[in-house]
This record gives structure tokens, C-alpha cells and sequence, in this order.
């Protein structure tokens, strides 16, 4: 008989940009091993990195640069910069399709107003598609049909169909747009709307706003629980977190963290959600069964953008 191949060992990682502060921009990415709660390497980007998307099978990494105006490329698995790829003005937000095929990048620069296609098979910009004013954060429906853009100056949501690369439908929201996510059957959308204090609840069937949420002063970041119950709300004004049942849209839960929080991510399985701490230069470790800060993580730079990515050895 053959031996039996061995059982891969799985680990969460977490990548997080340290954007620095404004006089001081800075320009890496900062590795956490979630085993250890510890980071574990860095690596170099463009200048000003504010958000990072992984691809879904954990191989890639991609920031934008808002003073570079380009994409960063790095391999996960050597933590090294592959590829940089030039976009619009000031490239913010960006997203990868749950299908891996494109990564869509925001370019918030008055002279943009766009988004950027690159194909991530050959990490080349395929299209330039125009938004509203100063796009911010980017969400893909789980079947990758579309993209929902929050245009921060206009107070809308630009729909794009990612087959044509068209804007197909524009939808009012609240003051200052700023994230998206969607649930896993993609029956919802939830918006962050940092100035009005509140979420939008976008039925997407239709395109129509349901439901409006109060949360925290200055929500930003958004990320939801992989089984969809849950809706963790990054409050930048009140240095908290929101939880919201989606079956309900309402908060059960509000969370303190460090000072002018910005982004979350939660791991795959659903354990903990890890919360950038810009002002603090950490990040907040919650665990999610008690809705209670576990960890700190310090050693970072003006940290803001987030997200989990798996290695397997």
C-alpha cells in the first residue's frame, strides 16, 4: 500500500497597509502570522498604500499606491513584488473578483473619477471605466456579474457590469460613501456612509436601498462573517466597532478598539476579526464568539487597509 500524502497544515495571514501618516507617507505591507498574532514580514509598495486585496486562492497580493498611481503585485508565498501596474489618479479602493479573473481599482483623484480592469492573468489594465465622483471602496456580487463602486463625493453607488465593463444602474446612499460587501447569496449589499452615520441596505435585485442601519460615528470599514450572520462596522469617529445582525439589521453588539480604526477583516473560518488602528499604529484581534478585543498588535505604520489570505505547506 501507498502511504497516505500527508494533510496539508493551513495557516491565516493577514496583510495590512501601512499607509503612514500624511507628511510621512509610508510604503510596505506588513505580514501577520495569526497563529502568533505577531508580523512576520514586510513588504515594499508604492507610496501611501491604503487598501489590499488578496486573490481568492491566496497566491497574490495587489495595493494601490495613492501617490504612486500604480498597483502593486506581490507573491504571497516569498512575500516579493512580481509586477507593478500603472492605473488613473490616485488609485484608493480596490477589489478582486471572487472568480480571480480581474482586479478593479478605483482611482479617486478629481482628474479620474474611474476605474481601472486589470486582467490578473497578465496584470495589464484592460479598460478604464468613468464613476462618480471620487470613487473609495469596490465589492464584486459573489457570481462576479458585477461591481459596486462607492463614489464618495456623489453619494451613490455606480453598478458596473463586468462583462461590458459598463455602469448599468447608479443608486443613492448616504454622505460619503466609503465600503461594500456583499452577502454570500448576494441577495445584499451593506454601505458604509461615513458622514451620515449609517449603512444602506441594498437590495440587489432591484438595486433599491431597504433598509438604513444608525451605527457608530464615521463607519468606514465593513467585512461580513463567512456564513453571512454577522456584520462587523468600523466606526472611525467613535474608535468602535459595530455588529450587526443581518437578520434583523440590527446592532447587537458594539465593540471598543484602538484609535481612528479603519478597516476589518475576518478569517475564513469565522474565529476572529482582525481591526487596523491607524493612530495607534496596531490592530485590534476580536474574537468573534464573544465579541471581545483578545489582542493588540503593535509594530505598524499608520495601518488602514486589511485582508486574509491562507498559506498551506
Amino acid at each position: 500500500f501507498l502511504p497516505e500524502p500527508p494533510i496539508p497544515v493551513c495557516d491565516y495571514l493577514v496583510y495590512v497597509t501601512d499607509a503612514g501618516q500624511l507628511e510621512t507617507p509610508d510604503n510596505r505591507v506588513s505580514v501577520i502570522d495569526t497563529a502568533t498574532n505577531t508580523i512576520v514580514a514586510s513588504i515594499p509598495v508604492g507610496t501611501a498604500p491604503l487598501e489590499v486585496a488578496i486573490t481568492p486562492n491566496g497566491a497574490f497580493g495587489y495595493v494601490p499606491a495613492l501617490f504612486s498611481d500604480n498597483v502593486t503585485v506581490f507573491n504571497t508565498a516569498t512575500n516579493t513584488v512580481v509586477t507593478t501596474i500603472p492605473v488613473g489618479d490616485e488609485p484608493l479602493g480596490i477589489a478582486i473578483s471572487p472568480n480571480g479573473a480581474l482586479a478593479y481599482v478605483s482611482n479617486h483623484g478629481a482628474a479620474a473619477n474611474s476605474v481601472s480592469v486589470i486582467d490578473t492573468a497578465t496584470n495589464t489594465v484592460t479598460a478604464t471605466i468613468p464613476v462618480g465622483l471620487q470613487p473609495q471602496g469596490i465589492a464584486f456580487t459573489p457570481n462576479s456579474a458585477f461591481a459596486y463602486v462607492a463614489n464618495e463625493n456623489s453619494g451613490t453607488v455606480s453598478v458596473i457590469n463586468t462583462a461590458t465593463n459598463t455602469v448599468v444602474d447608479t443608486i443613492t446612499v448616504g454622505i460619503r460613501p466609503r465600503s461594500i460587501v456583499f452577502t454570500p447569496s448576494g441577495q445584499f449589499a451593506y454601505v458604509t456612509n461615513e458622514n451620515s452615520n449609517n449603512v444602506s441596505v441594498i437590495n440587489v435585485a432591484t438595486n433599491t436601498v431597504v433598509d438604513t442601519i444608525p451605527v457608530g460615528t464615521g463607519p468606514v470599514g465593513t467585512a461580513i462573517t463567512p456564513d453571512g450572520t454577522l456584520l462587523y462596522i468600523v466606526n472611525k469617529g467613535s474608535n468602535t466597532v459595530s455588529v450587526i445582525s443581518t437578520a434583523t439589521n440590527m446592532v447587537i453588539a458594539t465593540i471598543p478598539v484602538g484609535s481612528s480604526p479603519d478597516q476589518v477583516t475576518i478569517l475564513p473560518n469565522g474565529t476572529f476579526a482582525y481591526v487596523t488602528n491607524q493612530t495607534d499604529n496596531t490592530v485590534s484581534v476580536i474574537d468573534i464568539a464573544t465579541n471581545m478585543v483578545v489582542d493588540t498588535i503593535p509594530g505598524f505604520n499608520g495601518p488602514t487597509g486589511i485582508d486574509t489570505g491562507t498559506i498551506c505547506l
